[in-house]
């Protein structure tokens, strides 16, 4: 359990997951910067997130829930909490609206999971199960909070929280993640990976040249 001092962002999760040095950078550093991806994201959970609370298709539907969990150290919001009617009583079922198409990490589900968590601790219940909507394809991910995608979504609060603890920025992995990413000039990945290369490969000449004149 932490201590709620200690809480984080619960996207900081999905950050992590998906890059953690675009978790650093955002919530250590405080650097942001929007791109077409980032300003479709905010537009739609601009229209999702206005706190009201209405009905559809017999489903109560809640928006920006607020969300907290002292088991991951956590808080923050759920886009969408839909509530299902089951054997008499209501049981919800977190939504999350994402701009893109799903990915081939478990960012996503991991966020997802992490408020479905959230909820568990907050009302004491068990929840099977939500869903993802991806902008890009119009449709719903349906994900099962599995044995392995709760251990998975543990591991990752304990990572950002190692990771503030810390309080330093790891070196970037360049890779196929970088093309979207908002903050790729403020990364500059592939230019301190290349000076991390070189430097390392002139501390090797250099141990070698040492070595040789002994």
């Amino acid at each position: 359990m932490y201590p709620e001092s200690d809480f984080v962002m619960l996207s900081a999760l999905q950050h992590f997951v998906y890059c953690p040095r675009q978790c650093a950078l955002i919530h250590l550093e405080q650097i942001w910067s929007e791109n077409g991806y980032t300003a479709e994201g905010r537009e739609m959970h601009e229209r999702v997130d206005d706190g009201k609370t209405f009905y559809r298709s017999g489903v109560r539907v809640t928006r920006s829930a607020a969300l907290r969990s002292a088991m991951l150290g956590v808080s923050g919001v759920a886009d969408v909490v839909e509530w299902h009617k089951l054997k008499g009583q209501e049981e919800p079922f977190p939504v999350e609206y994402k701009r893109g198409k799903p990915k081939k990490n478990d960012a996503d589900k991991i966020q997802l999971c992490a408020q479905a968590i959230c909820l568990e601790e907050m009302l004491t219940l068990q929840i099977p199960a939500g869903a993802l909507f991806y902008g890009q394809t119009k449709h719903r991910l349906d994900v099962v909070f599995t044995d392995a995608l709760r251990e998975s979504t543990i591991l990752a609060a304990e990572g950002v929280h190692n990771l503030f603890r810390n309080g330093v920025t790891p070196p970037p992995e360049p890779g196929p993640k970088c093309k979207l990413c908002s903050l790729r000039e403020e990364c500059m990945p592939e230019v301190i990976a290349h000076e991390k290369s070189a430097k390392m490969y002139l501390q090797k000449l250099l141990q070698t040249l040492s070595e040789e004149g002994m």
